[in-house]
């Protein structure tokens, strides 16, 4: 493909994204009388409640300031999903000598057409999302700022919407660190990092969250030199500690610098390179790049919103205030997704879209329990995990024991070179009760839905154990590890009243 060609693609791949996200010749429709449902905001916690209310035959409005599909489609999971796959695909090929093929040369990666796919795949993806799509669907669609009059009307682009119940989904954007001269050096985020065209040949990631982690792995594998700059004493902090050190070891075999306890003091620009002074116990040093990524976390669109005018209470650093059965402090109006969570994941911003809209038009409450959402880093190898884990238990002052089997002798992980990892099983001490699930390795994420259950039905460690798995899978880890809670109670004296009852029995 010329350059030519390129940039032609390109073109047309943005405008058939932004002709589904956000029309540029979309007209708001006019309002006629009281809506059913008002949603603010069209990520995955606003298209879920648009679409389910209306599902129901309600009158819904949906509001968006900015694209359709929110972080999820433009700047998270469906994008990150894509870059992820490629990065293991090259990895892969440098990989495949093991099986016993030959290369003839090492593979080469086209960034810029690694990227273009990433776009093109969004574009095709966002017909699902779609303002038009929605509209069909039964939801009118409305483009433009929301400001709340009053605790029953929102205007948006000069026309009142007047409602008896709301959804506010408002989403969140990067939490910008104040680092002395990174606004002026410039920086990349989830929401610009995808349209870069050129690889930088050096890349700063600073902050190790989970997106922070995969987009490094992504692209040192894709042939970045990646340098991940974190100031806590371990990546991903709310994960297992054994976890995140594999992880890391995993990051350094494959040529990254992690610094942890790494302390940004200054970004400077110098010369075409930008440079990063860090202090990392008591010591200074100084990293260049071409380009610095930033993953420090986010933070809630609350702001502009007139939110004092319908009595919502929320916090810049927080969110939306809202109760168990997800309403503000105004009893009618709902909150659901990032603006309102404690921690931002798509598929839990689905089900707390699901719960408002059910409290919202139907009697009884439903609450909703964010101990219960699973998650997973998407790194490889992956860290999965259902229910609390073991740094999560330490925190909060919890008693508990610990299970764990290692993917290094299961016949599913051996035969795919895929022996990395460890399931951990957590459980009330003297107990086979779960508290968490912590599932390591390449696969992690494909066994998290069984994880994810048991944990959900509150089934016991000596459940899993019963569990029948085909052979090879990874997912027999899971068994394994419930094995060895059983093993642990077969103490010496039982031991030894065993051998004695098979004596007599023969």
């Amino acid at each position: 493909m010329t350059s030519e060609e390129r940039i032609t693609g390109s073109q047309e791949t943005r405008r058939r994204w932004l002709e589904n996200v956000r029309p540029p010749d979309w007209r708001n429709p006019k309002p006629s009388g009281r809506y059913n449902l008002v949603v603010i905001g069209a990520g995955t916690a606003g298209l879920t409640a648009a679409l389910e209310a209306a599902s129901l035959g309600g009158k819904v409005a949906l509001v968006e300031k900015h694209r359709m599909g929110g972080k999820r489609l433009n700047a998270g999971c469906v994008p990150f999903q894509r870059l992820i796959k490629v990065a293991r695909q090259a990895a892969g090929l440098r990989q495949a000598k093991l099986s016993g093929f030959r290369l003839l040369q090492a593979p080469e990666v086209d960034f810029a057409q690694v990227m273009e796919d990433i776009r093109r795949r969004r574009a095709e993806f966002s017909w699902n999302d779609s303002a038009t799509r929605v509209q069909n669907l039964g939801v009118d669609v409305y483009f433009g700022e929301a400001h709340w009059l009053d605790a029953q009307t929102v205007e948006v682009a000069g026309a009142r919407l007047q409602f008896k119940h709301a959804v506010m989904a408002m989403g969140s954007r990067p939490d910008i660190p104040g680092i002395p001269g990174l606004e002026e050096t410039g920086y990349l985020t989830p929401e610009t990092v995808f349209e870069i065209t050129q690889r930088p040949v050096r890349l700063a990631v600073i902050g190790s969250g989970p997106e922070g982690c995969e987009l490094a792995q992504a692209f040192q594998r894709l042939g970045c030199r990646v340098t991940l700059l974190e100031q806590n004493a371990q990546l991903l902090e709310r994960e297992d500690s054994d976890a995140t050190e594999l992880l890391r070891q995993t990051l350094a075999e494959e040529g990254m610098e992690v610094l942890l306890h790494a302390k940004v003091l200054e970004v400077m620009q110098r010369g075409k390179e930008k440079v990063i002074r860090v202090q990392i116990g008591g010591q200074e040093r100084e990293v260049a790049v071409d380009e610095i990524f930033i993953s420090t976390g986010r933070r809630p669109n609350v702001e502009g919103l007139n939110l004092e005018s319908a009595g919502v209470q929320y916090n810049r650093s927080q969110g939306v205030r809202v109760n168990e059965f997800l309403q503000t402090t105004q009893p009618h109006i709902y909150a659901a997704g990032n603006i309102c969570a404690p921690h931002g994941f798509p598929h839990a911003a689905g089900v707390m879209a699901r719960i408002a809209v059910r409290n919202a038009l139907f009697p009884g409450k439903r609450r909703m329990d964010f101990s219960r959402i699973p998650r997973c880093t998407c790194t490889d190898p992956e860290i999965a995990q259902a229910g609390q884990s073991a740094n999560e238990l330490k925190a909060a002052q919890a008693k508990f024991d610990a299970y764990t089997y290692s993917l290094q002798t299961l016949d599913g992980a051996v035969f795919d070179y895929e022996m990395r990892g460890f399931v951990k099983a957590l459980v009330r001490p003297g107990t086979d009760r779960v508290l968490g699930l912590t599932l390591v390795g390449s696969k992690a994420g494909g066994m998290l839905g069984e994880a994810a259950l048991a944990f959900h039905c509150g089934m016991r460690l000596r459940d899993l154990a019963q569990v029948i798995h085909p052979c090879p899978s990874q997912g027999e880890a899971l068994r394994r590890a419930a094995l060895e809670f059983l093993r642990s109670r077969l103490t010496v004296v039982r031991k030894k009243w065993f051998i004695r009852w098979l004596a007599w029995r023969r």
